[in-house]
């Protein structure tokens, strides 16, 4: 069950939302967990709002964390379920086949990009800080893009050249500009209180 009552940001509680949920499982209890997996996962898809309902299964054994993923129309809609007394039966089913209680984190869209490594997130950001710091990453890696790639795709036609610089802006952003800013930001971003 949850630890800590999850976050809510009031204005933003209309847009879609995500859980990221973690369990580890204990060894040889695979098939018990996959068949909790597919009756909570069924009780999950009766509730108002929800959009879908999926597992990362581990790869190897060494480290058997399975990683559920949740989506909801909006936050209300996943608070209810995740406070819901049949999730909290389904929960008390789950006990004897983890090794320690589930991780919760939940998402509405940019704060995928502002996670700390090794960090889990409770709350993100207020939006006009991911905004500003968003802006800031795509303005510089749009502005070095165009100045050093445009001139070398000149030969192409205007719309692929477009779509060249946007999906590197994307791949750029994601994998290197935004966990780098994050970290850069990291105290503005989450003042301690």
């Amino acid at each position: 069950m949850l630890e800590e009552p999850l976050a809510s940001n009031s204005s933003e509680d209309n847009s879609l939302v995500t859980a990221v949920i973690s369990h580890v499982v204990k060894p040889g209890r695979d098939e018990g967990y996959e068949a909790w997996f597919h009756g909570i996962a069924a009780d999950a898809r009766k509730s108002k709002g929800h959009l879908g309902v999926s597992t990362i299964r581990p790869h190897d054994h060494a480290h058997p964390e399975y990683v559920v993923i949740l989506k909801f129309d909006c936050y209300d809609n996943l608070k209810a379920w995740l406070e819901s007394d049949v999730r909290r039966e389904w929960i008390e089913r789950l006990q004897p086949l983890i090794e320690k209680p589930e991780d919760i984190q939940t998402l509405t869209g940019l704060e995928t990009w502002f996670t700390l490594p090794n960090k889990s997130m409770k709350a993100p950001p207020p939006r006009y800080k991911m905004a500003l710091v968003t802006w800031l990453g795509v303005f510089v890696t749009i502005s070095i893009l165009n100045r050093l790639l445009v001139p070398l795709l000149s030969w192409l036609p205007g719309l692929l050249t477009s779509l060249t610089i946007t999906g590197l802006t994307v791949m750029l952003l994601t994998y290197l500009v935004m966990p780098r800013l994050t970290q850069l930001f990291r105290k503005w971003l989450y003042p301690i209180p």
